[in-house]
């Protein structure tokens, strides 16, 4: 197994607001943007790991000043060394500083620096050993893979015992349902056709290229002012019909009695949940808008920092959906930890997958989740937004409203380098326009 050497990290930014790509009530012009990692070894076949976290611009920088600053406690390690204890080595980086987790602890900028160097230590580790990420997770025994993890302030939620009984008892039909994958894809929805910047026009013409390309579940941005969120709501419902499914996501813009009145006066076009209905910290304030607004579900999680939040979320009976961001959390590791509290509270994963690379990213959480942790697709749903993919060498992809099991070695978040070199910040052409 070789050595890393070098820590690479670049600031890589795609001007996305100038068509209002990504818009809604909190973000009204984000440019999708990733502080990039990039593991070199000191292997002559020429792999490397690639890892990013993703912001929306402004203070990515900050981003990859902080992956430079962690760098040391990568480099000259031994690729083996780490993966043999992978959950000691994820708490030495995210702890064993004390003096950088004070800016956190295990949030913030610092944990979106950790996460982009632990999801390239995987992206390498799946490399060199020929499978995609959720493969090789998927062909560890429970024991392996509990081993991978970090169960510290969550084990009066979930004990490393509990998680291996969990894995346990699916590793029977594990290849069964990878099967299923392979023949059938796992479902998704489309957020596509709702952002919040879109006319009417647009939506419209999104909507019915959607349903022309097989999309039967839809989300449309809310938070703004109530009437064009019913206008608007109104047109998807046109557009969409009533059989197929409709979500909505506030963005955090309420307040929890205010989430709970803007959401009963969209009632009428029959959400299937509302998402970030409030401030992300707020757990009480979930419970409260879940158990007046049922049977609409409650959903959030992309801006949830780690593990502890998720295990409140799920004590407290706060949520319906759990929408991890592959990319806040830090890395895979922690990750894995919140689909198996999931599992264990029955709560389905539906992943954030609104910015650069985290479609690419959850593909492999989900069709990991269905296969070995949850063994179930009741209520699950993968998020698909479908700009910038094209930057990638193995980007998704999709049939008929479903990601197809992806077979490329990695975690898919290799970018080409020509993409690379053209929208590095401040340099890149893309940004000389």
């Amino acid at each position: 197994m070789p050595t890393i050497q070098r820590v690479e990290v670049q600031d890589i930014r795609f001007p996305t607001s100038r068509e209002l790509d990504g818009s809604d009530a909190m973000n009204a012009a984000p440019d999708y943007s990733a502080t990039y990692v990039i593991l070199h070894t000191d292997a002559d076949d020429g792999i490397t790991g690639h890892g990013l976290t993703f912001t929306i611009g402004r203070g990515n920088e900050i981003c990859v000043t902080a992956v430079e600053s962690l760098a040391t406690r990568l480099e000259g390690r031994s690729l083996s060394d780490i993966t043999a204890d992978m959950g000691a080595y994820w708490r030495e980086l995210t702890s064993g500083d004390s003096q950088l987790r004070w800016l956190g602890p295990e949030k913030g900028v610092i944990h979106l620096a950790c996460s982009a160097m632990i999801n390239a230590i995987w992206d390498l580790w799946a490399k060199r050993e020929g499978k995609p990420v959720w493969k090789l997770l998927a062909d560890m025994t429970p024991e392996e893979l509990v081993r991978c993890l970090d169960f510290r302030f969550v084990t009066d939620a979930l004990t490393p015992e509990e998680a291996i009984g969990l894995l346990r008892r699916q590793a029977p039909t594990k290849a069964e349902r990878e099967a299923h994958l392979r023949e059938h894809g796992y479902p998704g929805y489309t957020t596509s056709a709702g952002w919040l910047g879109y006319s009417e026009e647009k939506m419209r013409s999104l909507c019915r290229q959607a349903i022309s390309d097989g999309w039967e579940h839809f989300k449309q941005k809310v938070g703004g002012d109530i009437e064009e969120d019913r206008r608007r709501a109104r047109i998807l419902r046109e557009e969409i019909g009533e059989e197929r499914l409709l979500m909505m996501d506030a963005n955090q813009m309420w307040d929890v009695d205010e989430a709970i009145a803007n959401m009963r006066r969209l009632a009428e076009f029959r959400p299937h949940w509302i998402e970030e209905p409030t401030s992300p910290d707020d757990v009480l304030g979930h419970a409260e808008i879940r158990h007046r607004l049922s049977p609409i579900g409650v959903a959030t999680g992309e801006h949830c920092h780690n593990r502890v939040m998720f295990k409140q979320l799920f004590q407290a009976d706060a949520i319906d959906f759990c929408q991890l961001d592959a990319a806040r959390l830090g890395g895979l590791n922690e990750v894995l930890v919140v689909l198996l509290m999931a599992a264990k509270y029955d709560i389905p994963v539906c992943p954030h997958g609104g910015g650069v690379g985290l479609c690419e990213y959850t593909q492999h959480i989900s069709m990991f989740d269905y296969i070995a942790v949850s063994g179930s697709l009741e209520g699950r749903l993968l998020e698909y937004v479908d700009h910038l993919h094209d930057h990638f060498i193995d980007p998704v992809r999709i049939d008929r409203g479903h990601y197809q099991l992806p077979d490329a070695a990695g975690y898919g978040v290799t970018m080409k380098a020509s993409s690379l070199d053209a929208h590095r910040f401040p340099g890149g052409s893309a940004w000389q326009q």
